[in-house]
């Protein structure tokens, strides 16, 4: 169970308290998406909110950006469009996967935007619109490079030729996808933008977009009419090497089950992968991997008890993590205390780092 607010709430409802919690602070979403709405310039911003909401639940989520003010919603696939449900009224939701599996005439029933990603896709919901008798709203995702969705040029030239599809197609928005914008310096930034503007030039006039959480930051020639902010608006960083641009939105802690003195040349964990150099004080919490902490954060990690960095030592098993306490004062750590995981002093990015993974991963598990 997620807390939607500052207060933590148990993990499980249980009728014993559960030994860890997650808060999500949606008053900080809320600000994080209108900085992201001014730092789109004369452009809007919409919001990703695929992956249940990058973890977070995809319906509080969208609530609290919806009474931000932010009226376009991208999600991956139409059953996530679907969960939306009031939370998203009045708003464009966009399928970023398009019409997969039959779910063409669901879309179409609901009224969400999907997102066409080749000229099967597009054969596709034209013939929807055919059965609807009238032009259906759609976004054209165009590849300029990632080689993951979208039309290629070919693709572009053949359905800029063909005007009877372009008919049945409401075009929404035309878009692609920036590979590097993590990487300010990336030339690929400019050739991609480069490939877009001549694309899009081929197809009949309509809104644009290219810009992602990091896009965001490349300036304004990027920002065309919508940007499209996922990561940042969580709290975590959209960049290879420099911090989060907006402010945190989640944190994780969970119990201390046990204090214990270990001697030095005594081994912890799984693997013996630590070996205590002298007399240590330790703390195991009940947190794992089965809870999302990455097994590759064992002997690189640290979590924070008292306001003090401790660092994990030995693996991180299922469901438990040891932490080396002996820098605080014995007195103050106890069982039943709680450790931040996620929060004050360490990030949701600082977790990721020490995992060889990034925010993204650990946001979404």
């Amino acid at each position: 169970m997620i807390s939607f607010s500052r207060i933590a709430a148990p993990f499980l409802t249980t009728s014993k308290p559960s030994p860890g919690c997650i808060t999500v602070d949606v008053g900080a979403l809320a600000r994080n998406w209108r900085a992201a709405n001014e730092a789109s310039g004369t452009a809007t911003a919409s919001a990703v909110v695929k992956a249940d909401g990058y973890g977070l639940g995809i319906g509080p989520v969208v609530e609290a950006l919806h009474s931000a003010g932010c009226r376009h919603f991208f999600v991956a696939l139409a059953d996530e469009a679907a969960a939306l449900g009031q939370a998203a009224r009045d708003a464009d939701v966009y399928v970023l996967n398009g019409p997969m599996s039959g779910h063409a005439s669901a879309i179409a029933a609901a009224g969400f935007i999907p997102v066409l990603n080749d000229l099967l896709q597009v054969s596709q919901w034209v013939a929807q619109a055919k059965k609807a008798d009238r032009p259906l709203p759609a976004a054209i995702m165009i590849d300029t490079g990632m080689n993951r969705l979208g039309l290629n040029l070919t693709d572009v030239q053949s359905l800029a030729a063909d005007t009877a599809s372009l008919a049945l197609l409401d075009i929404k928005l035309v878009m692609s996808h920036l590979a590097c914008a993590d990487d300010p310096s990336s030339d690929m930034n400019a050739r991609q933008k480069t490939f877009f503007d001549e694309a899009r030039s081929l197809l009949p006039d309509a809104p644009a977009s290219l810009a992602n959480s990091a896009g965001l930051f490349l300036g304004t020639d990027y920002h065309y009419d919508l940007t499209r902010p996922g990561v940042c608006l969580y709290g975590a960083s959209p960049f290879k090497t420099a911090p989060a641009p907006f402010e945190p939105v989640v944190s994780v802690a969970a119990e201390i089950i046990q204090v214990r003195d270990v001697a030095a040349d005594e081994s912890i964990g799984y693997g013996a992968t630590f070996t205590a150099t002298g007399p240590m004080r330790t703390a195991t919490i009940a947190a794992g991997y089965a809870d999302g902490i990455f097994r590759t954060a064992g002997n690189s990690a640290f979590a924070v008890v008292n306001g003090t960095r401790v660092p994990y030592v030995g693996r991180v098993s299922m469901d438990l993590i040891v932490l080396d306490i002996s820098a605080l004062d014995a007195r103050s750590v106890r069982p039943g205390a709680m450790v931040d995981l996620i929060g004050p002093g360490v990030s949701v990015d600082d977790l990721a780092h020490a995992s060889g993974t990034i925010g993204y991963e650990v946001l979404t598990s």
